[in-house]
């Protein structure tokens, strides 16, 4: 079976290196005469072997290690319960988590079901979009669906209309707790492809304006083509490297900062990144992400907002970063938001986003409000 073969081959080539998302977008690209079904068959072999890679009788040849990878997903889906949370506790993740992050067996339970593709859709425009491409379901936030058939959504014309994007819903609350409004001034300061500036831009209306800067010029090339699409041209785009000199001496209503981090949230969605990572990521990140929101902060003007934002859920890149911060910084007082997920909740100015409540990655997000 070709299927099987590349996935493989994506498989072993697979490193800390060559992250195996990025290798098999490549060798999908680069294998011709792949049909749909044989291409959607390789993603989820190499996705299912690092998922229960933890489960796997590592004495079989790998294509073999991938078919009872398969077999184990195709169980979990039609029975979950025939696991148990003691092996799933013990089995799922490299031991180093533990010590890091307050596993539970729910929590594992949800990141070993293969995760839906959440999409973001203009503002009040998700019923309508349901209707139009069906086999959707909604959620609390009330611009995002879960797209839970078969069809490639980046094919689809209400994409290219720029009617919705491919946001996952816990990056979509980010977007709720900023909560910015027409006309304000805000910077995404480490924007990436540009999924949270576009958020920001349809929370203004397109009214106002969005720094929006990266470290990498590949990737403010990409967030130029998704802001095109989707009609957003209330932004300036702008390299930033992270240091104390700031892109513009702008001071800011509102600013984010979506930081790299582990990435321990998205474990879902990129279970070969459960073996990749390391308890000194964890350290070497928690000190980026100081040194990062200390630059940021002077540029939030009096009475403005300050959001810090994560993929992750170690203790020392969320809680602990957000402690030091608040220390190192009594000008800025904790802001407290609504979770979005949960609104008839008081709001807090800490939110600690699991997936298995959320039905998206995990997210840590703090806001402050600078005093003056």
């Amino acid at each position: 079976m070709r299927w099987l073969k590349l996935a493989t081959a994506i498989v072993e080539q697979s490193s800390r290196e060559r992250p195996a998302d990025a290798l098999l977008r490549q060798q999908l690209r680069a294998a011709g005469g792949l049909s749909n079904e044989e291409a959607a068959q390789t993603s989820q072999a190499v996705f299912a072997f690092f998922r229960w890679r933890g489960w796997i009788d590592a004495s079989l040849k790998l294509d073999s290690q991938i078919r009872s990878a398969m077999e184990m997903t195709a169980e979990f889906a039609m029975n979950p319960r025939s696991f148990r949370d003691a092996d799933l506790l013990a089995r799922t993740l490299p031991p180093w988590v533990n010590d890091l992050v307050p596993v539970t067996a729910a929590w594992l339970r949800t990141i070993q079901a293969e995760p839906p593709l959440w999409l973001r859709v203009r503002p009040g425009g998700a019923r309508a979009l349901a209707q139009v491409i069906g086999h959707t379901r909604t959620c609390p936030l009330p611009d995002a669906l879960a797209y839970e058939g078969e069809e490639d959504m980046f094919r689809r014309p209400e994409f290219h209309a720029g009617e919705f994007e491919i946001q996952d819903v816990a990056s979509q609350a980010v977007g709720l707790i900023c909560a910015a409004k027409p006309g304000e001034t805000w910077w995404d300061a480490c924007a990436g492809e540009g999924g949270k500036t576009l958020h920001l831009s349809a929370l203004m209306q397109g009214k106002g304006m969005i720094w929006a800067s990266d470290r990498a010029e590949w990737r403010i090339k990409k967030l130029k083509l998704r802001t095109a699409r989707a009609k957003c041209f209330n932004y300036r785009a702008a390299l930033w490297d992270g240091g104390a000199k700031l892109p513009t001496k702008t001071r800011f209503d509102g600013v984010l900062l979506d930081a790299p981090c582990t990435g321990i949230g998205t474990w879902q969605r990129n279970p070969h990144a459960r073996w990749t990572a390391s308890p000194e990521d964890v350290r070497e990140l928690a000190a980026v992400q100081t040194q990062l929101l200390n630059h940021v902060a002077p540029s939030v003007k009096p009475g403005g907002k300050l959001v810090y934002s994560v993929c992750t859920l170690s203790r020392a890149e969320t809680e602990e970063v957000a402690a030091a911060f608040q220390s190192a910084h009594p000008e800025f007082t904790p802001l407290p938001a609504s979770d979005p997920f949960q609104t008839h909740k008081p709001p807090q100015p800490r939110h600690s986003l699991w997936p298995q409540e959320t039905g998206g990655g995990g997210m840590f997000v703090a806001a402050w409000k600078k005093l003056g």
